[in-house]
Parts: C-alpha cells; sequence; structure tokens
C-alpha cells in the first residue's frame, strides 16, 4: 500500500497505531491525524513497560532486562508504523499495525513482529516463500462485558446453545446475529475468510482465515481478535479466547503452513502422491526436534495445559502423522496447491507472532541440516501407554525449561527473544504460585480474572 494511503482517509480524525505484547494483547497510542504525520517515519514513543508487564497489569520481573530496558527505568522505545497495514477501521478511524524499535534504531528483539520477520527474511534468504493461515476459536456468551466482569466471569452462560458440528445457522438468531456481524467486519477490514463452523461446546465458534505470507496471517489473526471482541460487545454479548473456561471442550489455534521456492510447493511430490516429499520430511524433522522446546509459545498460559485432555482433540503426545489429527503435527498431502502441515497443538490464547515464528524456526532447522523425523504415528496417539511415546509437556513451567535448555531454536529465534520469553513465562508460573487460592485440579478465579479479556 502506498504511503500516500493515508492522505486518502479524508475523513479520519483518530489514528490507531499498534502492536502485540508477549502476550498477544495489543498494545499503543490513538493520534491525531497531525500528529500521526509528525511520526509516522521515526515512530511514536512507549515506555519500555509495553513489553514489560503481565496480565495483571504488573511488571514482569526476576530475569536480565535487555539494554532498551535500561534496567527498569522506564525509558522509551519506538513504535514504527508499518504502512502497507493501514486501514480505515471504522468511519473516522484508522487502524495501523507496526514494529517496537530501540531510540538508536535497532529493531527490539523481543518484539513478536519482528521475531516473525527475521524468520520469514531467513526463508526468503533461501528462496522459499511461505503461506500461512489459522485457525481462530473462541466461545461468545449471552452475557455483557459488564455482567461477566461483575460475576467474575463465572456461571455464565454459553450463547447459542449446544449444537457441535451443526451449521451455525441451526443455533438460535443471538448466535447467528453475532456471526454475521463478525464476518462483515471481516469483509468491511479486508480480511479474506474461508469459512466459520459451530465448533464443539456450548457457544464455541471457528473463523478460517484465508493463507498469507506469516507476517501478513499474523497481522490478520491479531486484527480478526480484536473485531471478534468489539462485535461481541456492541452487541451486549462477552467472549473469551482462553484454552479451557471449563469442563467443556477447549479451544485451540490450529496454524497450517506450506513452503515453495521457484518451482512450487516443496512438501508436494508428484511423484509420491500421498505420501509426504522429502523436503517436508526434513522440515518435520527440525520440527520434531524442537517440539518440546517450542511449546511453551504454543501452550504460553497456565490454563493451556488445562486444555491437553486425552480424547478430546489436543495432541497430547509429540507424534506426527498423516492426515492424523490425533498426532502434534498433521501431514496433509494433496494437490500441489494444497499439500501442507498443520500444527495442532496451539491454544486459543498462543501469541500467533511468536508460535509461528517458533514452528517456522524448528521447520528451517530441519531443511538446512537436512533431519530425519521418527516414524509417522499410524495409530490414535491419545491414552497410550505411560512411557511409550513423549508426552508433550504437562505444565508451564516444564514447557520453558525446555526451552531455556534448547540451543537450536536460538540460533534461529536469536538469545533476546528466547531469553525475553522464557523470564516472562517464568514470571507468568510464579504469579500464578504466589497469587491464586487454587486446586491445582481446577480452574481458578485467578486465571478467570487474569485471562478471560486479555488472553
Amino acid at each position: 500500500m502506498s504511503s500516500d494511503r493515508f492522505e486518502e482517509l479524508t475523513s479520519v480524525s483518530r489514528v490507531r497505531v499498534e502492536a502485540t505484547n508477549q502476550d498477544g494483547v495489543l498494545i499503543g497510542k490513538t493520534l491525531s491525524p497531525a500528529k500521526y504525520r509528525s511520526c509516522r517515519e521515526k515512530g511514536i514513543a512507549l515506555p519500555d513497560l509495553a513489553l514489560g508487564l503481565d496480565l495483571n497489569n504488573n511488571s514482569a520481573l526476576g530475569f536480565g532486562f535487555p539494554e532498551w530496558r535500561r534496567n527498569g527505568t522506564m525509558s522509551d522505545i519506538e513504535l514504527r508504523p508499518d504502512e502497507s497495514t493501514l486501514v480505515e477501521w471504522k468511519p473516522g478511524v484508522a487502524s495501523v499495525i507496526g514494529d517496537l524499535w530501540t531510540l538508536q534504531g535497532e529493531p527490539i528483539g523481543a518484539d513478536p513482529r519482528q521475531a516473525l520477520k527475521r524468520i520469514t527474511a531467513a526463508y526468503a534468504e533461501r528462496g522459499l516463500s511461505i503461506l500461512a493461515s489459522v485457525e481462530i476459536e473462541a466461545t461468545v456468551f449471552q452475557e455483557s462485558i459488564d455482567q461477566a466482569r461483575a460475576q467474575q466471569y463465572q456461571n455464565l452462560t454459553p450463547l447459542g446453545g449446544n449444537a457441535g458440528a451443526a451449521l451455525v445457522h441451526a443455533k438460535s438468531p443471538d448466535y447467528v446475529e453475532y456471526v454475521e456481524a463478525v464476518v462483515a467486519r471481516f469483509d468491511e477490514i479486508g480480511i479474506p475468510w474461508e469459512a466459520y463452523s459451530d465448533e464443539a461446546a456450548s457457544g464455541q465458534i471457528e473463523f478460517n482465515i484465508a493463507p498469507a505470507d506469516p507476517v501478513t496471517a499474523a497481522d490478520r489473526w491479531a486484527r480478526a481478535r480484536q473485531i471478534m471482541r468489539e462485535v461481541a460487545y456492541s452487541l451486549g454479548r462477552s467472549i473469551t479466547f482462553m484454552s479451557k473456561w471449563s469442563a467443556a471442550y477447549g479451544q485451540g489455534a490450529h496454524l497450517n503452513v506450506s513452503v515453495s521456492d521457484e518451482n512450487g510447493n516443496i512438501f508436494f511430490d508428484a511423484n509420491k502422491p500421498g505420501e509426504p516429499s522429502e523436503r517436508m520430511l526434513h522440515f518435520l524433522g527440525g520440527v520434531m526436534a524442537t517440539l518440546e522446546a517450542s511449546t511453551s509459545f504454543a501452550l504460553p498460559t497456565i490454563t493451556s495445559y488445562r486444555r491437553l485432555m486425552e480424547l478430546e482433540g489436543p495432541p497430547t503426545t509429540q507424534t506426527w502423522g498423516v492426515a492424523n489429527k490425533s498426532c502434534a503435527v498433521r501431514a496433509v498431502p494433496a494437490d500441489n496447491s494444497a499439500t501442507r502441515l498443520e500444527y495442532r497443538l496451539p491454544s486459543a490464547d498462543s501469541n500467533m507472532y511468536c508460535t509461528l515464528a517458533a514452528f517456522l524456526a524448528g521447520g528451517l532447522l530441519g531443511l538446512d541440516e537436512k533431519s530425519t523425523p521418527p516414524a509417522p504415528f499410524e495409530q490414535m496417539a491419545w491414552a497410550l501407554v505411560p512411557g511409550s511415546v513423549p508426552a508433550v509437556p504437562k505444565n508451564l513451567y516444564d514447557a520453558v525449561a525446555a526451552l531455556d535448555a534448547d540451543d537450536q531454536l536460538r540460533r534461529y529465534l536469536g538469545d533476546e527473544f528466547v531469553d525475553y520469553w522464557v523470564g516472562h513465562r517464568r514470571w507468568e508460573w510464579l504469579s500464578f504460585h504466589t497469587e491464586a487460592e487454587r486446586d491445582d485440579a481446577q480452574l481458578s478465579v485467578w486465571e478467570f480474572l487474569r485471562y478471560f479479556e486479555l488472553a
């Protein structure tokens, strides 16, 4: 999009400049048009705490700060708008997504969007391009957000009743009203969607966003979730992307990825129809070698691990298989355009910039080293004899420890990105274990207060 696009938005009186923090929450500022014009090149100032707060608005502590955090003195960083993302969000309001930079003009290594840009560029240096898409799941409730807050997000009523896998239009009119309002907003903003469907639990919906390059796919994910929230609130409803808000089925965010070179999709082999290509196997070799280390990106919160229930859909083992939805990674051999890998581990509360960057980093490692994956798993990968197959880490502590001990992802993601993520996730674990009145087997009020609106 041309940089003159902003001047074409003649009715705009406010400009929202946005980024995401470690938890995937939109951060930024709303500017007057004059202020935006004055800083569209150099960026707007944000306190370094924009990347330093947890979901309870407390500063995350207990780990070494990078230089740009100035040892906790709340110095500024810069949010530089990427005008290729500029849209008219609604009448009078423009929206533009940006990247975080130091005052010295260096990209911030801990910025989730910059991390995804770096790994995408590493593929481009090798003559490779990526298509990625996200399946977004959430649950909508009858109660307004104000009522949900008053109830501490407890005892809410899912919108639309329970009609798992039924066509959306077979559900109640209020549910249909919500879904149709969301897709109308997608169309207005220019977020191409492919499908929506009712999910397994009451009030649960899934939107499938069309494939794009990784950064665009993650930008669309961030905006789609914001739209889903805004529409819910405008209709007097509430919504959550918590990975598990009740004993009902949890919520995921499956990733679909393919990689191409000048000859087309490298995951497709016309001589081996229905089978992974050699380069898909190399990619898988790297992904599987780093799956445990990358788990905390896919499952970033305390509640994320409550979703890992046998026979409920989410993978619980470090396995891959051809057309096997019980595995963490599913190979989908189809035609040249549709052959892909589906990463089924990510929960709905994951930050897609981080999750996609980690998955692609593992894949690039495999391509570079021509790695060999373990044999595909050909049975149901649930309810197996304990110890017979490596399990997905059972909690955030174990997942973070695996990442911290890994040196392979660091080579592709960078020390600052990994160390800052590890520090924040350990703070998350410590906060839960020092602040929550809890029974580890049950969802705590602390989890609802922390994750219901912002995760």
